[in-house]
């Protein structure tokens, strides 16, 4: 048994494939050195703070391969400029490696804008902040829906929920203002409905329910509206329902109809007669009740004010005359002695 495995035969065969196992092993290694390309190394060149196009060009005469990336924008570097290179310059790959170029965009990333409208305005404030957006000035426009988002403006102009706009851009909110009070209604009497609901819309109030001399609702644009509640002129505040009935003729053929309409909707406006004064002839008896009116008018006349104030200025002018009248008096005494003294001369 011994003897047969140290056979030449065997010694040989056994020699024979330890050869090709080296053999194998040594022609696999030298197609991997030239497949990579092992020892062919270049060096990375230094191409950071140059501008895309110019880095490019550097890399290509260098003949290395590379991979472009933008990071996220920052202000403080110019747009397009080259931030890092990955691996360092400096160090060395393999030929046909490519290296890793990061450049600084031109802009912020682009940001889809939310669905805000009609929404309340602290909340659109949220949603805009929160993908990225900054709120600008809050502008008032009037509107019916208070405190709600209308429209959104970017740089002057109007966006719309699901536009592109670059990350950390101001968005200007314009919101409504909510419903005046006390706000006369439009005429919209000899308007078709197309016009009015326009008129309505511009007075921002709300177009309601339509409808014909029959009472049936009706859409055709081209119908003339010959009523309207609330009237016209009245006083409503914005956002009040307005309905309208409309018809083919117009509103001055529609008399009997728009009476039919007045006493249903504005029969406060009517004057009305009372059933109980229908007999004429008791205009011409005075009531009894009508003599109980002259006693408030004779009150004033006796106001308390109108009497001190005449028996205040009596009495002051009561004493000058007084003392006028005893002067006279005084000096009619005097020449009553005079012509004593007279008589006594004639008797001498």
């Amino acid at each position: 048994m011994l003897k047969s495995l140290f056979n030449w035969k065997v010694l040989l065969n056994i020699l024979l494939a330890i050869v090709v196992f080296v053999g194998l092993v040594w022609l696999t290694f030298r197609w991997l050195d030239f497949h990579t390309n092992h020892g062919k190394e270049i060096e990375v060149p230094n191409v950071i703070n140059m501008s895309a196009q110019k880095a490019i060009e550097v890399l290509d005469n260098a003949g290395v391969a590379y991979q472009l990336d933008s990071l996220k924008f920052d202000p403080k570097f110019k747009p397009s400029q080259v931030l890092k290179v990955d691996p360092l310059p400096g160090s060395r790959v393999k030929d046909g490696r490519p290296i890793k170029v990061y450049i600084n965009p031109k802009t912020w990333a682009k940001v889809v804008i939310p669905e805000v409208i009609d929404t309340y305005k602290y909340r659109a404030f949220d949603k805009l902040t929160l993908v990225g957006l900054k709120v600008g000035d809050t502008l008032y426009e009037p509107s019916i829906a208070k405190d709600a988002v209308i429209r959104l403006m970017y740089n002057g102009a109007q966006v719309k929920p699901g536009d592109f706009v670059p990350r950390f851009s101001v968005i200007d909110v314009v919101v409504g203002q909510g419903p005046k009070r006390n706000v006369p209604v439009p005429n919209i009497v000899g308007r078709t409905l197309q016009e009015a609901k326009e008129i309505i819309k511009q007075n921002y109030f709300e177009s309601g329910l339509f409808y014909d001399e029959y009472d049936q609702s009706v859409s055709d644009p081209s119908m003339i509206v010959f009523y309207q509640n609330p009237a016209a002129g009245s006083i409503s505040d914005q956002g009040v329902q307005v309905d309208l009935w409309a018809s083919k003729k117009t509103p001055a053929e529609m008399h009997a109809k728009i009476s039919e309409l007045d006493n249903i909707y504005r029969h406060n406006l009517i004057p009305q007669v009372d059933p109980g004064d229908t007999n004429f002839d008791d205009f011409d008896t005075p009531p009894p009740p009508r003599p109980v009116k002259p006693k408030p008018v004779e009150k004033p006349k006796t106001d308390a004010p109108k009497t001190v104030v005449p028996e205040k200025k009596e009495t002051t002018d009561k004493k000058p005359v007084t003392k006028t009248e005893q002067k006279p008096k005084s000096e009619e005494h005097k020449p009553a002695d005079k012509p004593k003294e007279k008589k006594k001369v004639i008797i001498e």
